[in-house]
Protein backbone atom coordinates (compact mmCIF):
# COMPACT_ATOMS: atom_id res chain seq x y z
CA UNK A 1 0.00 0.00 0.00
CA UNK A 2 1.41 3.41 -1.00
CA UNK A 3 1.36 6.08 1.69
CA UNK A 4 1.72 9.86 1.57
CA UNK A 5 4.12 11.40 4.03
CA UNK A 6 2.65 14.09 6.27
CA UNK A 7 5.13 16.70 5.01
CA UNK A 8 3.62 16.41 1.52
CA UNK A 9 0.59 18.38 2.68
CA UNK A 10 2.68 21.53 2.50
CA UNK A 11 3.39 22.04 6.18
CA UNK A 12 5.96 20.43 8.43
CA UNK A 13 4.62 21.44 11.84
CA UNK A 14 1.39 19.40 11.79
CA UNK A 15 1.65 15.98 13.42
CA UNK A 16 -0.59 13.61 11.52
CA UNK A 17 -0.78 10.01 10.38
CA UNK A 18 0.22 9.07 6.87
CA UNK A 19 -2.52 9.20 4.28
CA UNK A 20 -3.59 6.25 2.13
CA UNK A 21 -3.35 7.18 -1.54
CA UNK A 22 -6.08 4.74 -2.62
CA UNK A 23 -8.62 6.90 -0.79
CA UNK A 24 -7.84 9.90 -2.98
CA UNK A 25 -7.28 8.07 -6.27
CA UNK A 26 -9.96 8.21 -8.95
CA UNK A 27 -10.97 4.66 -10.01
CA UNK A 28 -9.70 3.83 -13.44
CA UNK A 29 -12.02 1.05 -14.60
CA UNK A 30 -15.31 1.83 -16.25
CA UNK A 31 -18.67 0.09 -15.71
CA UNK A 32 -19.87 -2.32 -18.41
CA UNK A 33 -22.49 0.07 -19.75
CA UNK A 34 -22.99 3.83 -19.70
CA UNK A 35 -26.44 5.10 -18.76
CA UNK A 36 -27.20 8.15 -20.87
CA UNK A 37 -30.33 8.98 -18.89
CA UNK A 38 -28.44 9.45 -15.62
CA UNK A 39 -25.35 10.97 -17.24
CA UNK A 40 -27.61 13.61 -18.77
CA UNK A 41 -29.02 14.46 -15.34
CA UNK A 42 -25.50 14.87 -13.98
CA UNK A 43 -24.47 17.05 -16.92
CA UNK A 44 -27.47 19.27 -16.25
CA UNK A 45 -26.59 19.52 -12.57
CA UNK A 46 -22.97 20.33 -13.40
CA UNK A 47 -24.05 23.12 -15.72
CA UNK A 48 -26.72 24.69 -13.54
CA UNK A 49 -25.82 23.97 -9.91
CA UNK A 50 -22.95 23.59 -7.50
CA UNK A 51 -23.65 20.21 -5.93
CA UNK A 52 -25.17 16.77 -6.53
CA UNK A 53 -26.01 13.95 -4.15
CA UNK A 54 -26.38 10.38 -5.41
CA UNK A 55 -28.23 8.48 -2.69
CA UNK A 56 -29.06 4.79 -2.43
CA UNK A 57 -28.39 1.60 -0.54
CA UNK A 58 -25.50 -0.74 -1.28
CA UNK A 59 -25.83 -2.23 -4.74
CA UNK A 60 -27.87 0.61 -6.20
CA UNK A 61 -25.12 1.67 -8.63
CA UNK A 62 -23.90 4.92 -7.06
CA UNK A 63 -20.21 4.25 -7.62
CA UNK A 64 -20.64 2.96 -11.18
CA UNK A 65 -22.48 6.11 -12.21
CA UNK A 66 -20.04 8.41 -10.45
CA UNK A 67 -16.99 6.75 -11.99
CA UNK A 68 -18.52 6.93 -15.46
CA UNK A 69 -19.45 10.58 -15.08
CA UNK A 70 -16.07 11.54 -13.62
CA UNK A 71 -14.37 10.15 -16.71
CA UNK A 72 -16.76 11.99 -19.03
CA UNK A 73 -17.21 15.39 -17.36
CA UNK A 74 -14.24 17.05 -19.11
CA UNK A 75 -12.89 18.67 -15.98
CA UNK A 76 -10.27 17.77 -13.35
CA UNK A 77 -11.62 15.49 -10.63
CA UNK A 78 -10.60 15.47 -6.97
CA UNK A 79 -11.68 12.08 -5.59
CA UNK A 80 -12.04 11.23 -1.89
CA UNK A 81 -13.39 7.90 -0.61
CA UNK A 82 -14.52 8.27 2.99
CA UNK A 83 -14.02 5.59 5.65
CA UNK A 84 -15.45 5.37 9.17
CA UNK A 85 -12.30 6.71 10.94
CA UNK A 86 -12.72 9.91 8.89
CA UNK A 87 -15.44 10.94 11.33
CA UNK A 88 -12.57 12.74 13.02
CA UNK A 89 -12.72 16.15 11.29
CA UNK A 90 -8.92 16.44 11.29
CA UNK A 91 -8.63 13.23 9.26
CA UNK A 92 -11.54 14.16 6.99
CA UNK A 93 -10.15 17.56 6.09
CA UNK A 94 -6.61 16.28 5.56
CA UNK A 95 -7.87 13.81 2.99
CA UNK A 96 -10.23 16.29 1.37
CA UNK A 97 -7.51 18.93 1.10
CA UNK A 98 -4.99 16.46 -0.29
CA UNK A 99 -7.44 15.20 -2.91
CA UNK A 100 -7.88 18.76 -4.15
CA UNK A 101 -4.12 19.34 -4.05
CA UNK A 102 -3.80 16.54 -6.61
CA UNK A 103 -5.56 18.89 -9.05
CA UNK A 104 -4.70 22.27 -7.54
CA UNK A 105 -1.19 22.16 -6.07
CA UNK A 106 -0.84 24.46 -3.10
CA UNK A 107 -4.51 24.37 -2.19
CA UNK A 108 -5.05 24.90 1.52
CA UNK A 109 -1.60 26.18 2.37
CA UNK A 110 -2.55 29.83 2.87
CA UNK A 111 -5.06 29.66 5.69
CA UNK A 112 -6.81 26.31 5.70
CA UNK A 113 -4.20 23.82 6.88
CA UNK A 114 -3.30 25.80 10.04
CA UNK A 115 -6.95 25.57 11.11
CA UNK A 116 -7.12 21.78 10.92
CA UNK A 117 -5.52 21.08 14.28
CA UNK A 118 -8.16 23.26 15.93
CA UNK A 119 -11.06 21.76 13.97
CA UNK A 120 -13.52 21.82 16.84
CA UNK A 121 -17.24 22.44 16.43
CA UNK A 122 -16.99 26.13 17.25
CA UNK A 123 -14.36 26.60 14.53
CA UNK A 124 -16.02 24.63 11.72
CA UNK A 125 -17.62 27.80 10.36
CA UNK A 126 -14.23 29.49 10.13
CA UNK A 127 -12.69 26.41 8.56
CA UNK A 128 -15.47 26.28 5.97
CA UNK A 129 -15.01 29.96 5.15
CA UNK A 130 -11.29 29.34 4.65
CA UNK A 131 -12.06 26.30 2.50
CA UNK A 132 -14.35 28.31 0.21
CA UNK A 133 -11.88 31.21 0.08
CA UNK A 134 -9.06 28.98 -1.11
CA UNK A 135 -11.32 27.42 -3.74
CA UNK A 136 -11.78 30.88 -5.22
CA UNK A 137 -8.07 31.75 -5.16
CA UNK A 138 -5.21 30.80 -7.46
CA UNK A 139 -6.51 28.31 -10.03
CA UNK A 140 -10.11 29.35 -9.43
CA UNK A 141 -10.63 29.98 -13.14
CA UNK A 142 -10.18 26.26 -13.76
CA UNK A 143 -13.29 24.11 -13.24
CA UNK A 144 -13.11 21.31 -10.69
CA UNK A 145 -15.31 18.36 -9.74
CA UNK A 146 -14.92 17.23 -6.11
CA UNK A 147 -16.22 13.70 -5.52
CA UNK A 148 -16.83 12.62 -1.91
CA UNK A 149 -17.71 8.92 -1.92
CA UNK A 150 -19.52 7.02 0.87
CA UNK A 151 -20.24 10.06 3.01
CA UNK A 152 -22.80 8.05 5.01
CA UNK A 153 -19.90 6.49 6.93
CA UNK A 154 -19.43 9.77 8.82
CA UNK A 155 -22.99 11.11 8.63
CA UNK A 156 -23.49 10.92 12.40
CA UNK A 157 -20.74 13.46 13.01
CA UNK A 158 -22.01 16.73 14.47
CA UNK A 159 -19.46 18.81 12.57
CA UNK A 160 -20.54 17.42 9.17
CA UNK A 161 -23.92 19.16 9.25
CA UNK A 162 -22.21 22.45 10.08
CA UNK A 163 -19.67 21.99 7.28
CA UNK A 164 -22.03 20.93 4.48
CA UNK A 165 -24.76 23.35 5.48
CA UNK A 166 -22.33 26.21 5.07
CA UNK A 167 -20.15 24.88 2.25
CA UNK A 168 -22.67 23.87 -0.42
CA UNK A 169 -24.49 27.22 -0.70
CA UNK A 170 -21.15 29.10 -0.88
CA UNK A 171 -19.38 27.02 -3.53
CA UNK A 172 -18.04 29.06 -6.46
CA UNK A 173 -19.72 28.36 -9.77
CA UNK A 174 -16.63 26.69 -11.25
CA UNK A 175 -16.51 24.08 -8.48
CA UNK A 176 -19.03 21.23 -8.24
CA UNK A 177 -19.28 18.78 -5.35
CA UNK A 178 -20.69 15.31 -6.07
CA UNK A 179 -21.51 13.24 -2.98
CA UNK A 180 -22.42 9.56 -2.87
CA UNK A 181 -24.16 8.31 0.25
CA UNK A 182 -26.54 5.59 1.37
CA UNK A 183 -28.66 8.32 2.96
CA UNK A 184 -29.07 12.05 2.54
CA UNK A 185 -26.44 13.96 4.55
CA UNK A 186 -27.72 15.72 7.68
CA UNK A 187 -27.72 19.23 6.32
CA UNK A 188 -30.40 21.81 5.39
CA UNK A 189 -30.52 20.81 1.73
CA UNK A 190 -34.14 21.26 0.75
CA UNK A 191 -33.85 25.03 0.28
CA UNK A 192 -30.96 24.44 -2.12
CA UNK A 193 -33.04 21.90 -4.03
CA UNK A 194 -35.87 24.41 -4.38
CA UNK A 195 -33.40 26.92 -5.80
CA UNK A 196 -32.08 24.26 -8.20
CA UNK A 197 -28.50 24.63 -6.97
CA UNK A 198 -28.55 21.04 -5.66
CA UNK A 199 -29.69 17.91 -7.49
CA UNK A 200 -30.49 14.65 -5.70
CA UNK A 201 -30.49 11.37 -7.62
CA UNK A 202 -32.20 8.86 -5.36
CA UNK A 203 -32.42 5.08 -5.36
CA UNK A 204 -35.61 4.98 -7.39
CA UNK A 205 -33.96 7.06 -10.11
CA UNK A 206 -30.85 4.85 -10.03
CA UNK A 207 -32.89 1.73 -10.80
CA UNK A 208 -32.28 0.30 -14.27
CA UNK A 209 -34.97 0.89 -16.85
CA UNK A 210 -35.85 -1.88 -19.30
CA UNK A 211 -33.68 -0.48 -22.14
CA UNK A 212 -30.75 -0.10 -19.71
CA UNK A 213 -31.18 -3.67 -18.48
CA UNK A 214 -31.25 -4.91 -22.06
CA UNK A 215 -28.02 -3.02 -22.78
CA UNK A 216 -26.35 -4.52 -19.69
CA UNK A 217 -27.41 -8.04 -20.60
CA UNK A 218 -26.32 -7.43 -24.18
CA UNK A 219 -22.81 -6.65 -22.91
CA UNK A 220 -22.78 -10.18 -21.49
CA UNK A 221 -24.08 -11.62 -24.76
CA UNK A 222 -27.49 -12.40 -23.25
CA UNK A 223 -30.96 -12.10 -24.78
CA UNK A 224 -33.60 -9.40 -24.40
CA UNK A 225 -36.00 -11.88 -22.81
CA UNK A 226 -33.45 -12.76 -20.15
CA UNK A 227 -32.97 -9.08 -19.35
CA UNK A 228 -36.71 -8.55 -18.96
CA UNK A 229 -37.08 -11.51 -16.61
CA UNK A 230 -34.13 -10.37 -14.51
CA UNK A 231 -35.44 -6.82 -14.36
CA UNK A 232 -38.76 -8.04 -12.96
CA UNK A 233 -37.00 -10.15 -10.33
CA UNK A 234 -34.49 -7.47 -9.23
CA UNK A 235 -36.70 -4.38 -9.62
CA UNK A 236 -33.84 -2.76 -11.52
CA UNK A 237 -31.35 -2.86 -8.65
CA UNK A 238 -27.95 -2.48 -10.29
CA UNK A 239 -25.91 -4.92 -8.23
CA UNK A 240 -28.52 -7.69 -8.31
CA UNK A 241 -29.11 -7.22 -12.04
CA UNK A 242 -25.40 -7.45 -12.79
CA UNK A 243 -25.05 -10.56 -10.63
CA UNK A 244 -27.99 -12.12 -12.47
CA UNK A 245 -26.36 -11.43 -15.84
CA UNK A 246 -22.99 -12.79 -14.74
CA UNK A 247 -24.54 -16.02 -13.45
CA UNK A 248 -26.56 -16.51 -16.63
CA UNK A 249 -23.47 -15.98 -18.75
CA UNK A 250 -21.58 -18.50 -16.64
CA UNK A 251 -24.30 -21.05 -17.09
CA UNK A 252 -24.59 -20.53 -20.84
CA UNK A 253 -20.94 -20.37 -21.76
CA UNK A 254 -19.64 -22.99 -19.30
CA UNK A 255 -16.38 -21.03 -19.25
CA UNK A 256 -16.16 -20.24 -15.54
CA UNK A 257 -17.16 -17.13 -13.67
CA UNK A 258 -17.97 -13.86 -15.41
CA UNK A 259 -15.26 -11.21 -14.98
CA UNK A 260 -15.29 -9.88 -11.42
CA UNK A 261 -13.68 -6.58 -12.26
CA UNK A 262 -16.94 -5.05 -13.47
CA UNK A 263 -19.11 -6.21 -10.59
CA UNK A 264 -17.44 -4.01 -7.97
CA UNK A 265 -18.94 -0.90 -9.56
CA UNK A 266 -22.46 -2.04 -8.71
CA UNK A 267 -21.70 -3.10 -5.15
CA UNK A 268 -22.09 0.30 -3.45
Amino acid sequence: MILIDADDLGTSNISEPELITEKITQPGEQPRVSRARLLGMLEKSLASGTSTIISGRAGSGKTALTVDFAHRCRRPVAWYKVDAPDADPKIFFRYLIRSIQERRPGFGTKSLIPLIEAAELDLIAWLTEAFVYELTEGDSANPLLIVIEDLHLVSDSDWLMLFLGRLLPLLPSEVHVLITSRSLPPAPLWRMRSKQSLMVIDEATLAFTRPEAIALFGSYGLAVEQASIALDHTHGRAGALDDFAALLQQKETRMGRAPERFKTFYAS
